[in-house]
């Protein structure tokens, strides 16, 4: 990822990992399904693999997601530096760059045309658009739809908005069928999505809630919500007590849990999904972003419903 290494015990460190680099909420107001880029940043319109005069020539993103999505609509070749926890392609040209504290002038030291954030953290867009550099934000997304949107948006400002449509397009198609081909359980199974082994998880409003609701899963940490931030520390007491059919653990990278690991967690072994080894290991990455490895995700899922279904 990511930061999950940064997903401990502190709410405030869970959700702002969530925001930069994850499924996490956001505070934004949902956009409409086409997208925009900000004021000034559009491109004249182009047709897949070709990229107009005017579109941004060096380009700099501080935020993994983002950085995925650039490359997934073809505008790679125009990334000059991407933060310190972008490690998804392989091939992005990492730096030392702070997506948690990100420092104008370390990014104008690239000369961008172009920068791509997920938040405005200590008003760097103001700072970067001082000195005009154009900024496009992409915020944690809640929805698909949002996170469609926002394809177009990096497909609009950089020059490549007829990538964008189309992956987005073929994106919806590819999670449509998987969902469709997935067998289903009569009753619905129940599922514990874990972010960290202090009990933070994601409820049922959040993106990765969405992800998992896809195939009518139902979410024993929305009862935990009580300050409705869609992140609740839920208690071992009541995870146990839930006896959920499946687990999800998007901590495996980050804090090497497993089957194993939670296996000998006080009171675990009488649960469900621990009894059943339906006790799900996610890459921490692909669990904690929103971008085109999201079907991935969906297939992941699918499948963990499939097996758990056969014992339910």
């Amino acid at each position: 990822m990511k930061l999950t290494t940064l997903l401990r015990p502190a709410a405030a460190v869970v959700l702002g990992a969530l925001v930069l680099t994850g499924c996490g909420d956001d505070d934004k107001d949902k956009k409409d399904d086409q997208g925009s880029a900000p004021s000034g940043s559009q491109s004249a319109p182009a047709t897949a693999g070709q990229v107009p005069a005017d579109a941004p020539k060096k380009i700099v993103s501080l935020a993994p997601t983002a950085t995925e999505m650039l490359y997934a609509i073809g505008a790679g070749k125009q990334v000059v530096a991407v933060d310190g926890l972008s490690n998804f392609p392989a091939d992005a040209p990492k730096t030392d760059l702070s997506a948690f504290k990100p420092n104008a002038e370390a990014v104008t030291k690239y000369t961008p045309d172009l920068v791509v954030i997920s938040d405005d953290i200590d008003g760097i867009k103001q700072k970067l658009e001082a000195v005009k550099i154009k900024v496009v934000e992409v915020p944690a997304a809640k929805t698909f739809a949002e996170m469609y949107t926002q394809f177009n948006t990096l497909g609009t400002a950089t020059g490549h908005t007829a990538e964008a449509a189309a992956l987005a397009e073929k994106m919806k198609k590819d999670i449509d069928d998987v969902v469709a081909k997935a067998k289903k359980p009569a009753k619905p199974l129940t599922y514990f999505h874990e972010l960290d082994s202090t009990g933070y998880s994601s409820t049922s409003k959040t993106f990765i809630g969405e992800v998992y609701a896809l195939f009518g899963l139902q979410n024993i940490a929305d009862a935990a919500d009580k300050d409705g931030s869609g992140y609740p520390q839920v208690s071992s007491e009541h995870i146990v007590q839930s006896n959920p059919d499946l687990i999800f653990l998007a901590d495996t990278k980050c804090c090497q849990q497993d089957l194993a690991s939670v296996s000998k967690r006080p009171g675990w072994d009488k649960i469900k999904a621990v009894q059943t080894g339906n006790v799900v290991a996610l890459d921490d990455d692909i669990a904690s972003r929103w971008g085109p490895r999201v079907v991935d995700l969906v297939k992941t899922v699918g499948a963990a419903v499939e097996k758990a279904g056969t014992n339910a």
